[in-house]
């Protein structure tokens, strides 16, 4: 008798009986219960007597059913619900033949803030919580800071901290070289501050022109009063602008307001880019490298993009895009609803926006070339690693660790993270010690921390090592000690099957004769001249990067802290407000209740807080 489970169209066809005609998602699962696909349809039955057709399916979905041995169903009351419902659970599941987009990182904004009456023009990512105007998305940092220096040479607005511009008492070195109008020490009015905020927010909003024909009346009305300074600062102001707009090499007449989303597909491997377009001017573009879900189409890979890649991000009013979709209609809905307005997706054909997506399709196809190569590379790279370390395969997930302290101080354990696609930044993690081993400077105790709490973690979330999170190889920055303290802490978590290697630094710390130690072996060397040498050397030093990088961040935090932080009621709001009444927190501390009731935001009650935390503290 066969006990073989029952698997692929046989096993579909027996949930006909039970389905109806509503919408909904499914979910496809293997005969380990392992997630294989996540769907969503209009009409539940008919989406599964397509799949238990025996014929008429492309390979890729032939191979998803003939795995399939059950499926759960979720019933929506519309099919924006089930499409809503379905990204959700790919997020969560991940299934191996679900379109998948690997970056979830946020863009930064513009912010020109309004708490203040001189506002601050910085760089914002993340939410949106402070009063102001914001401007993006910007579609990297870089962007956004070449922008920033732009306007600062044409607007002079200031970019330093409320505090900074509290305690200055004469013009800083962004006056001097004409990147501010140093409204902290009275060089310019309020009024005349308002004006340029008001300039930069016209700039902002595509009102170039106008700018600069104002900027070019008040130029030509100074030279006539004979104010040739001020008219040489105008001049200077109209020509930084110029350059603005010249720097600009995608200037949309029109378009005002859009993303542009084009998709270049090869060999089962994805490309998407997206260009911003804001105020008539490009952005910045970014590219993407989704998951195809083991060779989807071109029209799933792009409604799968738009539905994970607008999830957690304002869509604009319209979004030019490459391909036509299978469900316009519906993922423009669910686009509409997520902006709170209208959203538009339209596929141009000719003029001005057919143009810009050939240039992002354009951009698409040779980033996917690029990578391509890359991804070649650095597979030769890995394999060669595989021969170094003895290992089984080629890694699929490297893992560096390494810490940062000074004598023990702000100490800060970084992990990194690479495989076949390079360096996976997403996956970078950052442990704050707390144990005592960071007060004591002891390196042994701070690794055995972080690998404690990561593995930890790692075996409590997933025991059965069914994702992709379980590393195949360890290195570790640090020599035989080291690597023996770590082995010891793998074997103490039952994972000592995982490859450990440590690179030191070598004879006379030199770059080129790192010397490598595993458990139990003798240590030994690769060629100078080997690449894979120079691949450790840079896993390395982008883990130190990290860890050095976190501990500076962790660091400046700590200065910056003052003795209010601690106190239940005193947040960023309160804090600033103190600050600037008194000038300093030792101010704040000799100060009477009356006195820091006249504070603006302190009542009675906080203020007699604020005094009784001071007095307990001697």
């Amino acid at each position: 008798m066969d006990d073989k489970p029952r698997s692929g169209h046989e096993v579909i066809q027996d949930y006909l009986r039970t389905l109806d005609g509503s919408p909904g998602v499914y979910r496809m699962l293997n005969a380990a219960s392992e997630v294989l696909y996540v769907g969503k349809a209009r009409n539940l039955k008919a989406r599964v007597a397509n799949y238990a057709r025996p014929t008429g399916h492309s390979a890729r979905i032939a191979r998803m059913i003939q795995e399939t041995a059950s499926m759960m169903f979720l019933t929506t009351r519309t099919e924006l619900e089930a499409l809503l419902l379905e990204q959700n659970l790919i997020k969560q599941l991940k299934p191996r033949y679900n379109v998948l987009l690997r970056d979830d990182k946020s863009f930064p904004n513009i912010l020109i803030s309004s708490e203040h009456p001189f506002p601050q023009i910085k760089k914002h990512r993340g939410k949106k919580s402070e009063k102001g105007a914001y401007f993006g998305p910007f579609a990297s940092a870089g962007a956004v800071n070449r922008t920033l220096n732009q306007l600062q040479k044409v607007f002079l607005l200031r970019n330093c901290s409320d505090s900074m511009f509290e305690s200055r008492t004469r013009p800083c070195l962004q006056y001097q070289i004409k990147r501010c109008s140093a409204p902290c020490v009275g060089k310019i009015s309020a009024e005349g501050y308002a004006g340029l905020v008001e300039d930069a927010k016209r700039f902002l909003e595509g009102k170039t022109t106008s700018v600069q024909a104002d900027l070019a009346r008040d130029m030509a009305a100074a030279s006539e009063a004979m104010e040739f300074e001020r008219a040489a600062a105008l001049r200077d102001r109209i020509k930084a602008l110029t350059q603005v707009q010249q720097s600009q090499v995608i200037n949309p007449q029109g378009v005002s307001e859009a993303d542009v989303v084009a998709l270049h597909l090869e060999h089962g491997q994805a490309c998407v880019q997206v260009f911003f377009i804001r105020a008539n001017q490009s952005w910045g573009n970014r590219d993407f490298y989704p998951k195809t879900g083991a060779g989807a189409e071109a029209p799933e890979i792009m409604e799968a993009f738009l539905t994970q890649f607008y999830d957690d991000k304002d869509p604009p009013r319209l979004i030019l895009l490459s391909h036509t979709l299978d469900n316009p209609d519906l993922v423009a809905e669910a686009l509409t609803a997520r902006a709170g307005r209208k959203v538009e997706l339209a596929v141009p054909q000719r003029g001005e926006k057919a143009e810009l997506v050939e240039n992002a399709v354009r951009n698409a196809r040779e980033s996917l070339a690029r990578r391509m190569a890359e991804s070649t590379t650095q597979n030769k790279l890995l394999q060669g690693l595989a021969e170094a370390f003895d290992l089984d395969a080629p890694p699929r997930r490297i893992e560096v660790y390494d810490n940062s302290h000074i004598q023990g101080t702000n100490a800060v354990g970084g992990m990194i993270v690479a495989g076949p696609e390079g360096f996976l930044k997403s996956q970078y993690r950052k442990f704050n010690i707390r144990s005592e081993a960071g007060a004591n400077s002891d390196d042994f105790g701070m690794m055995k921390e972080v690998l404690t709490r990561r593995f930890e973690r790692l075996l409590k979330e997933d025991p059965d090592r069914k994702t992709e999170m379980w590393p195949d190889l360890l290195l570790i920055d640090g020599g035989a000690g080291q690597v023996s303290a770590v082995a010891e802490i793998m074997a103490e978590l039952g994972v000592e099957d995982i490859p450990v290697v440590g690179v030191a630094k070598g004879i006379d710390r030199d770059a080129g004769k790192e010397e490598f130690h595993r458990p139990g072996e003798r240590p030994f060397a690769l060629q100078r001249n080997d690449p894979v040498l120079y691949f450790i050397q840079r896993l390395r030093d982008e883990a130190h990067r990290w860890a050095i990088g976190a501990h500076r961040a962790k660091r400046a935090k700590a200065v910056s802290l003052t003795p209010l932080d601690d106190i239940p009621g005193i947040g960023a709001a309160r804090k600033r407000a103190l600050l600037q009444h008194f000038g300093s927190a030792k101010a704040v501390a000799r100060a009477g209740v009356e006195d820091l009731q006249a504070v603006d935001g302190i009542s009675q009650a906080m203020a007699r807080t604020i005094a009784d935390y001071f007095s307990a503290k001697g």
